[in-house]
């Protein structure tokens, strides 16, 4: 057995992404079963590194962890040496000294991860970094789907839908379900696309009601404010959420039969209404934060090399 890094979905193999699903799902059915999760990573450490604000992934990964049998120990980004003047390198080598059993990191430089894993001897798991990557986002939802469809996604539609262009999220998601051979749709204001370069398989809409209808699953992307009023958009908070907000109205009319995604955090009445957000029976936000933790858990023994 052999450690693994879990950097992107891009450096995952297809038959890695079905081991850590499946392992997932099986936590999930043990669990639903017994009540408790496998004690799979006892003895680990794992240090979790967070140099980006985050709720949801963080304490995903540190109850994973704990679920696990292993130890977590959460590094105080303002309480450490980096605020003394320490650079990037030298507190991951400091760190890398003590030996922990696997990183976890999230960072807004582009590719901090790879570079830690350049230079750690334990596995790092990306939890994020800039606009590039977000894997285990990206694992979960695909399990979400694959929950809801019960097995094959070859054949759906997925409209994602925001700021594609500066979105982690959207870019892991992309090659999930590319894999998974889904019909994708990019729904978003000309200025919050991709490059043309990229996202190629999948059709891109302008028009808000023409890029959901019909749809099977719509995937909504936080909007950051500031975006509003770069790259020459001008536009309100009330004119974006009357132009590409999802509404309860919308899906009525639109892609009655839609599953509504979010990574979370939400933007409501903004980007989605809360109708939409809260619906109980098409929406399945709070399904990928449960889901969440066991897939991570089952990455973190994948990174272990226990799923080999």
């Amino acid at each position: 057995m052999s450690n693994h890094h879990c950097i992107d979905i891009e450096s995952l193999p297809e038959h890695a992404v079905d081991l850590i699903l499946n392992r997932a799902q099986a936590i999930i059915d043990g669990h639903t079963k017994t009540g408790t999760y496998p004690n799979t990573i006892k003895g680990k450490v794992v240090y979790n590194l967070f140099f980006e604000d985050s709720t949801r992934t963080r304490m995903s990964f540190e109850t994973a962890t704990l679920r696990g049998g292993g130890q977590v120990v959460t590094m105080a980004m303002k309480q450490s040496s980096m605020n003394k003047g320490e650079s990037f390198t030298d507190t991951l080598l400091t760190l890398s000294a003590m030996k922990p059993d696997a990183i976890v990191m999230r960072h807004t430089e582009y590719n901090a991860p790879l570079f830690a894993a350049q230079i750690m001897s334990c596995p790092i798991i990306n939890a994020g970094d800039s606009w590039r990557a977000h894997p285990t986002q990206a694992l979960l939802d695909l399990l979400t789907m694959r929950q809801v469809v019960k097995g094959d996604m070859r054949g759906l539609t997925v409209a994602i839908c925001g700021d594609i262009a500066h979105s982690r999220v959207a870019r892991s998601n992309y090659i999930t379900l590319s894999r998974a051979g889904v019909n994708l749709r990019l729904v978003a204001p000309e200025m919050l696309m991709p490059k043309p370069k990229e996202f190629t398989k999948a059709e891109r809409f302008t028009n808000f009601e023409k890029g959901i209808q019909g749809v099977d699953f719509i995937m909504m992307l936080r909007i950051q404010k500031e975006r509003l009023n770069e790259g020459g958009l001008h536009l309100t908070d009330r004119d974006y959420a009357v132009e590409y907000g999802l509404t309860g109205e919308r899906l009525d009319r639109l892609a009655p039969n839609a599953y509504v995604m979010h990574p979370g955090p939400m933007n409501r009445n903004l980007e989605i209404s809360d109708d939409a957000a809260d619906d109980p029976r098409r929406s399945l936000v709070l399904k990928q934060v449960a889901n969440g933790v066991p897939v991570r858990l089952a990455v973190l023994e994948y990174c272990f090399g226990l799923l080999d």
